[in-house]
């Protein structure tokens, strides 16, 4: 298997972080992409993703995944140990729902923000806008404080253990940096969290 990634970009580093967590990172071929240097939208990555999107995974027999939740999935089924997505209907069902509430309700809003008001994002975001960035940064922030406060009772996002919810906050929490922005340092059970999944030594 080949991975397309970029580190340091958050999708990418939801695949890379979640491999690592489960121990098998070795198990897969990475292939450097510079987003920056626009390398995702070439022709020869095209072929490989069509909506010239980073993280892509191709398999042994030729099969093209995109869409870092979809990689994850794949990945969960044929490492299914550790657990990361859920062992009963119930335990899936409650982790695939805080993982989408990260994903849409944060992170997204926090992506709408950056590439609408950061200068090395004008070369992509053509137009920016000023407009939609103060919408996106201020629903970027009201889930910051709803993170937190879900966080004051309890140790994971999701299902009261570690999964692919805190993952994918533990990534965009750290991403927040490119706006010199730290929530989990503005908000304190968000940041007890924060630095509990950074001593799991998943990311590292």
């Amino acid at each position: 298997m080949k991975l397309y990634h970029s580190p340091m970009a958050p999708n990418p580093d939801r695949v890379v972080f979640f491999l690592r967590a489960k121990g098998k990172l070795d198990q897969v071929e990475l292939q450097e992409i510079s987003i920056m240097n626009q390398e995702h939208k070439k022709e020869d990555y095209r072929e490989v993703s069509p909506f010239s999107q980073v993280p892509a995974l191709i398999l042994d027999d030729g099969t093209k995944l995109t869409e870092s939740r979809a990689i994850c999935t794949y990945f969960e089924g044929i490492f299914p140990e550790p657990n990361l997505m859920g062992s009963d209907a119930k335990e899936k069902a409650l982790i695939e729902m805080w993982d989408r509430r990260v994903e849409l309700m944060f992170f997204i809003q926090f992506a709408t923000w950056f590439r609408n008001s950061h200068p090395m994002m004008a070369p992509l975001e053509v137009p920016q806008s000023a407009e939609a960035a103060a919408k996106a940064e201020k629903a970027a922030r009201k889930m910051a404080e709803r993170f937190d406060q879900h966080l004051a009772t309890h140790e994971f996002v999701a299902a009261d253990r570690f999964s692919i919810a805190d993952i994918t906050l533990f990534i965009a929490c750290g991403f927040c940096r490119v706006m010199k922005w730290a929530p989990h340092k503005d908000l304190p059970d968000l940041g007890r969290w924060y630095q509990a999944m950074a001593a799991r030594g998943f990311a590292g």
